[in-house]
């Protein structure tokens, strides 16, 4: 008994020390970013790599998932003969949920594992410890271009899924169904408000804190060489993946129970 309350306390204490860690962490980066100088070919650097870079494998996720939608809807909605709302359920699943989640888990394991591993190599080799000794601040140099990019690009990235996700579904609808061109369009812009849209955006923008903070973090604390940067990365992911998915959660009842 003793042995397991040491360890829930052990448990409990860690998860304070990196909660304060984490908001230490925003909070300085929060302070720099209006600071001089401004490093803007480094931001636009990142928002490259995190935003242009990612079109890609978003492109592929995000139509198959539309288009796994239309499929699995139809089942059923084919027994009601209720084919034309396909299109609303696949509009709306995009922009409230899927476009949004999806986008940043996809950006957390590619991007936020990528900032990990690149701050966890310099603070094992002491490159960030030479900054310091340079009298150049570690935050603002490494951790705010990231931020800035990560803030921007996500909110992008999620409106270029939503729009291939209906596109997917759209292909499968049209194409497969035989829902006319005229009735998809229809159920799909008119039952959509404002509130459906911007509500992913605003979680996108959330969920780019959540990785640029955690990345960067997790990176900026590695330890025990290029072993600690492995576990550093997979934490990063792992924290990454919980956060979204509990933010998710936070703001959708926030958003469509309590706001309402």
């Amino acid at each position: 008994m003793k042995r397991f309350l040491e360890m829930i306390g052990g448990q409990f204490v860690e998860f304070i020390r990196y909660a304060g860690g984490i908001s230490i962490l925003m909070g300085q980066t929060l302070f720099w970013i209006p600071m001089p100088p401004f490093r803007r070919r480094q931001v636009f650097e990142q928002m490259a790599k995190i935003g242009v870079d990612s079109l890609p494998i978003v492109f592929l996720i995000s139509m198959f998932t539309g288009m796994v939608l239309a499929l699995q809807s139809a089942y059923q909605m084919q027994r009601f003969s209720a084919e034309m709302y396909i299109a609303s359920l696949v509009a709306f699943s995009m922009t409230r949920e899927l476009g949004p989640v999806l986008t940043a888990l996809i950006v957390a394991g590619r991007v936020g594992a990528s900032i990990t591993a690149e701050l966890g190599t310099m603070k094992v080799t002491e490159q960030i410890d030479a900054m310091e000794t340079l009298a150049t601040n570690p935050i603002k140099y490494l951790v705010v271009p990231r931020f800035l990019a990560l803030i921007v690009m996500l909110p992008f990235l999620t409106i270029y899924s939503d729009i291939v996700g209906v596109l997917g579904g759209y292909i499968v609808g049209v194409y497969k169904l035989g829902i006319s061109h005229s009735m998809y369009m229809k159920n799909t812009w008119q039952p959509l408000k404002y509130k459906d849209v911007f509500t992913g955006l605003i979680k996108s923008f959330f969920f780019g804190i959540i990785i640029c903070v955690v990345a960067c973090y997790e990176g900026m604390t590695a330890e025990g060489g290029a072993e600690g940067v492995g576990r550093s990365t997979t934490r990063c992911v792992v924290m990454s993946f919980i956060l979204i998915i509990a933010s998710d959660c936070f703001f959708t009842a926030l958003f469509y129970f309590v706001a309402r």
